[in-house]
């Protein structure tokens, strides 16, 4: 019993790591919020990101063109129907700006983390990396829009997102998937790498629970958050299913994980900065979410 308990541990490593994280954000406040001030969630965002593109295959980048059908089905969905399911959870929201936070959730594209957890599910990082690009680009052009009809009256000019995607996203991406294609890592190298990013999915686990300050009005919200989140995962994982091999697990964790921070920044530019706070909420709990479906599909993989 005891060999198999570790046995569990060892499958659901990242999610003990995650949780552990989110009780100690949760409870020490004052010196993460003073690495959250200081730009700490970019910080590790850019470690999350470069450490993770060193661990994407340059024959897996070279597969990309012919995943375009899983490709297209995650952005289609990202696009379509995630921004209906973040509409209809934020009714269940009576507070209007906090309503509004909510419906931003499905506007953003997918989750920086997803990258990370696909790699840790064994599944096709470049086709999450892949998503990634894809799905920012179309939130850029299309969170406007979609917000305006959504929300009359509002609007979003996504210019300094742009930037700061550029900055913590691309350049990161394309220096580890360079440095990669260029140089053959070592073995010990690699699992340094899957190290980093997943204690750097803990830290930002801890620097998003930081910011969490629970009231009562927060209670419609939490419901909201699991209910969209709970949707998105179903969603995920009903395309997944047309998938072959390794993109099943990108496609399920790039539908169902969306990327808080720039939800959040889509949401205080249209409606300030009282409607980015259920943002927080959504982070631990999608955070918490990919690193559990991780570990999960990592353990029923055929050995």
């Amino acid at each position: 019993m005891t060999g198999r308990r570790r046995g569990v541990l060892a499958e659901y490593r990242e999610l003990v790591l995650v949780a552990a994280a989110a009780a100690i954000g949760l409870s020490v406040h004052r010196p993460l919020l003073w690495l959250v001030r200081h730009q700490g969630i970019d910080a590790f965002l850019v470690v999350l990101v470069f450490s993770t593109a060193l661990g994407i295959a340059p024959r897996s980048l070279r597969r990309l063109p012919s995943s375009w059908r899983p490709l297209g089905l995650a952005l289609a969905i990202g696009v379509g129907i995630l921004p209906i399911i973040s509409w209809l959870a934020a009714h269940l929201v009576g507070h209007a700006a906090l309503r509004h936070g909510v419906l931003t959730i499905g506007l953003a594209p997918c989750e920086i983390a997803s990258i990370a957890t696909t790699a840790m599910a064994g599944g096709d990082a470049a086709l999450a990396g892949g998503v990634l690009i894809g799905s920012t680009v179309l939130t850029v052009a299309l969170a406007g829009p979609i917000l305006a009809i959504e929300v009359p009256g509002a609007s979003v000019h996504p210019g300094h997102i742009v930037v700061n995607l550029l900055l913590v996203v691309a350049a990161p991406l394309a220096a580890g998937v360079a440095l990669r294609s260029l140089v053959e890592l070592p073995p010990r190298a690699k699992v340094v790498a899957s190290t980093t990013s997943t204690v750097a999915v803990a830290v930002l686990v801890a620097l998003v629970a930081a910011e969490i300050r629970f009231s009562t009005a927060y209670l419609p919200v939490v419901v909201a958050v699991l209910a969209f989140l709970g949707a998105s995962a179903v969603v995920g994982h009903v395309a997944a299913r047309i998938g072959e091999g390794e993109s099943k697990q990108a496609i399920l964790l790039t539908i169902s994980m969306r990327d808080f921070a720039i939800a959040a920044g889509l949401a205080a530019a249209a409606f300030g900065p009282a409607a980015a706070a259920p943002l927080g909420l959504y982070g631990v709990a999608v955070l918490v979410w990919g690193t559990g479906a991780a570990g999960f599909m990592r353990a029923r993989a055929p050995a």
